[in-house]
């Protein structure tokens, strides 16, 4: 497992993260929560995404960030058992 730096920009780490392959392409990126809250702060995170037009998930561990304004649509697969929390 890959650890991070004790000590990590957050204005370098939130420009490289949003000026991804697939950011800069309107697609989705993932990123831990826990690095997220370390990094830069969820609040500052939260806000840039917005600023952008775009929209955050939160899963588990994880926040995913669709890369444009589209909307989401939940969807679950036929048959499949509803989960806790649906």
């Amino acid at each position: 497992m890959r650890t991070l730096p004790d000590k990590i920009d957050p204005d370098h780490w939130m420009r490289s993260v949003f000026s991804s392959r697939d950011a800069c392409r309107g697609g989705v990126i993932k990123r831990q929560t826990r690095d997220i809250e370390r990094i830069v702060g969820r609040d500052a995170f939260l806000r840039e995404v917005e600023r952008r037009g775009w929209q955050a998930l939160e899963n588990g561990r994880h926040f995913i960030i669709c890369c444009n304004a589209q909307p989401i649509r939940r969807i679950r697969s036929g048959g499949s058992p509803a989960r806790a929390g649906d």
